[in-house]
Formats: C-alpha cells, sequence, structure tokens
C-alpha cells in the first residue's frame, strides 16, 4: 500500500488529483483540506496503484492506518516556511514507527510554482535532509512538484511504479 501523508494545507490532494490526471488541473483549481482519507487510482502505464491519502488534521491517528504500508510520499509545501518545523516534526515521528522500519520514503518539496528556488534549499535545511537520509534505516528520496504545473510528475510516477 502507498500512503500520501503530510500536513494541513501541503498539497497532497491537489497533488494526487494532478497525478490521477493532469488535464483537469490548472491556475484556478483549488481543493478542501482533506478530513479523514481519499483513495486516489493512479494509473502508470498499464498499471494502476491505489494512493490512500490521510489529511494532516488526522497525524494524531497516522499510525493506525500505516500498518501495512510499503511506500510513503511524504509532501512538504516549501512555500509556507512557518509550516516546515511541523513538517519535520511530523516525518520524523512517523519515520521511528517500527512498523515503517522498511518502508520507502519519497518526500515531494510540492508547491514550487509560488516559491522561489532558495526556499527549497531553506526547507532541506530545516528538514535536515542530508543528514536524514545518511543516518535513517529508510530509504529516502527527494523531488519537487508543482499540481499546477506538472512538474515533478514524471519523478513521483516512476517512483510509485518502482
Amino acid at each position: 500500500m502507498i500512503v500520501c501523508l503530510g500536513p494541513v494545507g501541503s498539497g497532497k490532494s491537489l497533488l494526487l488529483k494532478s497525478l490521477q490526471n493532469s488535464d483537469s488541473i490548472d491556475e484556478t483549481t483549488t481543493a478542501v483540506p482533506t478530513i479523514g482519507t481519499n483513495i486516489f487510482d493512479i494509473r502508470v502505464g498499464d498499471n494502476i496503484f491505489e494512493v490512500r491519502e490521510l489529511g494532516g488534521s488526522m497525524a494524531p491517528l497516522w499510525p493506525v492506518y500505516l500498518g501495512n504500508a510499503k511506500k510513503i510520499t511524504y509532501v512538504v509545501d516549501v512555500s509556507n516556511l512557518c509550516q516546515i518545523s511541523a513538517a519535520c516534526v511530523l516525518l520524523y515521528t512517523i519515520m521511528v514507527l517500527p512498523s515503517l522500519a522498511n518502508a520507502k520514503f519519497l518526500i515531494v518539496l510540492t508547491k514550487m510554482d509560488v516559491s522561489y528556488r532558495q526556499m527549497r534549499n531553506e526547507a532541506l535545511l530545516m528538514l535536515q535532509m542530508k543528514r536524514l537520509q545518511k543516518e535513517s534505516k529508510q530509504q529516502i528520496e527527494i523531488t519537487q512538484a508543482s499540481a499546477i504545473t506538472g512538474e515533478g510528475k514524471n519523478d513521483i510516477l516512476t517512483w510509485i511504479s518502482k
């Protein structure tokens, strides 16, 4: 099972909708914060992968849903530097769960269309990504994306299908 996590407002729903059908997303598209869970079927070639999105407001309950997760997509809004510390705490909290010891993680730095490139670097520093990749047992990949422009879509689809 693939699970998509991230703080409230990080852009999980819009990103997953974009992966489902990028033609349905444009500059006017908005998403309502997810209360609960959503299931998205993502097509990669001839294969369909089910991705379960867990709303950011459900963070205290995430461990209940993560027992069978093999892959975690963790979405961080780099246009909101105030949120990155909270995103870091949530990420570290789930990475230490014994049930996720062998899970693969994809950290998606999203909303790149509304942030400047230096914010990406600041986000990586705040999340301590180099240290995390070096010291973590889990395999961690990082990509940047925009649901609006489609940036990063192919990287995410490739990771999902591996």
